[in-house]
């Protein structure tokens, strides 16, 4: 097949807008609005039905309410599956929809893509989460991933780490397509209207922090690191959708912990539109990323993209992403194991404060770190280049 017009994409996902909390929704709202520009695309996503055409959601098999949320999860991708009749490719996204793509592959016999942002093995704390459910997860995506035509790793470091998590996976079949950003709409916005009505005042620094409260991004150690910044500095979290309770918890207890000692700590627990996270991120004196496990981090390109300067953990696909003195600062990490817990989480943290404490004092060169950020991300993270690349693929599984 060579006219790109007559071939169907079905992108499979958890989420899509407006229902999207992570960076795996990011990736597939921009990749889809790109696709479409080049080939016919449809997606499938879970969730409240959607009025955007070529998008069909699925709600949760009413037969299967009250039972563990893997196995509710695993009825989605069934009628999900069953959905992609007459496709050419089906791509799917994390664990969630990876058992869809496995089962759309066999009934219909096309190409089945899936693209790691993600894995289960490296992220066992799921097991709070999931419970026996984590068997499933892990089963989904292990099952996917050794039989799948192809396998999308959005960095260097996750191609490495599919590799090594499953080791029977042919290395030909792992490919290395960067998650994209987009400068148009992630650009600076010197409005201050948000920051405002947050209770942020642009006049005092501010370390900002936007991702979920899940063991991965490292949040605990951040509100630990954060015993160490300057009294002037504001701590701006941008966090919710906490995994578990305990993690919740244990976030709001290093909270309030924070603010008995400190002022200027702002916690937005709701997920705000982009909009409003662009204008905080553009106001931020530093960006900070604590993950302990990230293939990526598509964040840390939304705020070099508002030209913030960049702190964040030297693991996973962050390094590929930050260029440390350059657009931002690298945060050494010695890890116990794949799931990246720190052999010594105390010195993490100290490191962690440290960094940020570097450029606290250093305005200018932040100010300097966050423009040649913004031009990183111009010129290197576009997502028409990704959705080409995509292309590409599909097609090369067609010949």
């Amino acid at each position: 097949m060579t006219d790109s017009a007559q071939l169907r994409v079905d992108l499979l996902t958890r989420e899509y807008p407006p229902e999207v909390y992570g960076g795996a929704g990011v990736h597939v709202e921009y990749l889809a609005r790109e696709l479409r520009r080049i080939t016919d695309v449809r997606v499938h996503c879970f969730g409240a039905p959607r009025t955007e055409p070529g998008v069909r959601a699925y709600a949760e098999p009413a037969a299967l309410t009250g039972a563990n949320a893997a196995l509710r999860t695993m009825g989605v991708d069934l009628e999900m599956a069953a959905g992609c009749a007459g496709t050419d490719v089906v791509h799917s996204h994390t664990w969630y929809a990876n058992l869809a793509g496995h089962t759309a592959k066999l009934l219909y016999g096309v190409p089945h893509v899936a693209t790691a942002h993600s894995l289960e093995p490296l992220r066992p704390w799921k097991a709070e989460q999931l419970g026996g459910g984590y068997a499933l997860s892990s089963w989904c995506e292990r099952t996917a991933y050794e039989a799948a035509d192809a396998i999308v790793a959005v960095s260097a470091g996750m191609r490495r780490d599919v590799l090594a998590a499953y080791p029977s996976v042919d290395p030909d079949r792992v490919h290395v397509i960067y998650n994209g950003i987009d400068t148009a709409q992630y650009a600076p916005d010197p409005g201050t209207d948000v920051l405002a009505r947050l209770g942020i005042d642009p006049a005092l620094p501010s370390v900002v922090y936007v991702g979920r409260i899940t063991r991965q991004k490292g949040l605990p150690h951040l509100l630990r690191a954060a015993r160490e910044l300057p009294a002037d500095t504001q701590l701006v979290l941008l966090a919710g959708a906490p995994d578990t309770p305990e993690i919740a918890a244990e976030v709001e207890g290093l909270v309030a912990e924070l603010r008995e000692k400190r002022s200027g700590v702002v916690w937005v627990a709701e997920m705000l539109p982009k909009p409003e996270v662009i204008q905080v991120l553009t106001h931020a004196t530093i960006f900070v990323c604590p993950s302990v496990y990230e293939p990526m981090g598509i964040v840390n390109l939304e705020a070099m993209a508002c030209e913030t300067a960049v702190v964040a953990t030297a693991t996973g696909g962050i390094p590929e992403v930050v260029a440390d003195g350059e657009t931002g600062l690298l945060v050494p990490l010695d890890q116990a194991g794949l799931d990246g817990t720190p052999v010594d989480p105390a010195r993490f943290e100290a490191d962690l404060a440290a960094r940020l404490n570097e450029l606290l004092a250093s305005p200018e060169r932040a100010a300097a770190l966050g423009r040649a950020g913004r031009h990183r991300a111009v010129e290197h993270f576009s997502w028409d280049a990704v959705a080409a690349r995509t292309l590409d693929l599909y097609r090369s599984l067609l010949k």
